[in-house]
């Protein structure tokens, strides 16, 4: 299988359960290898056979900013959800990262992986 990635996606949105996480967007990062056989799209240099990572990336940063999710979690569990069912991807590895939720480090997040393996 091969993997369609993209890397250091970033955004502001709105994320956390605290109360000042909750009026403020904050940025946020993310990565994200996607399950591809990229054979057919490489053969016929079609775009339908493949993952269009730009409407992938702009389909993340809506559904981040829409999502305002509580948990980095939560956030994680229904976007791979999301990407899966609307993309027709067969499997993927997400991270989402909150660069400035901790002071002391450079970014602290969640990674998941869904669906078939690498």
């Amino acid at each position: 299988m091969d993997t369609i990635f993209i890397k250091n996606l970033r955004f502001d949105a709105i994320i956390g359960i605290y109360p000042q996480e909750r009026i403020k967007q904050q940025p946020m990062v993310i990565n994200l290898e996607m399950a591809n056989d990229i054979h057919d799209a490489a053969m016929n240099n079609d775009l339908d056979a493949s993952i269009n990572y730009a409407a992938v990336s702009e389909a993340v940063i809506q559904f981040c900013q829409e999502a305002k999710a509580e948990l980095l979690e939560t956030l994680a569990e229904n976007l791979s959800e999301f990407l899966m069912t609307q993309f027709k991807i067969p499997g993927l590895r997400l991270e989402i990262g909150k660069p400035d939720a901790v002071a002391e480090a450079e970014l602290v997040g969640v990674r998941i992986a869904r669906g078939i393996t690498f």
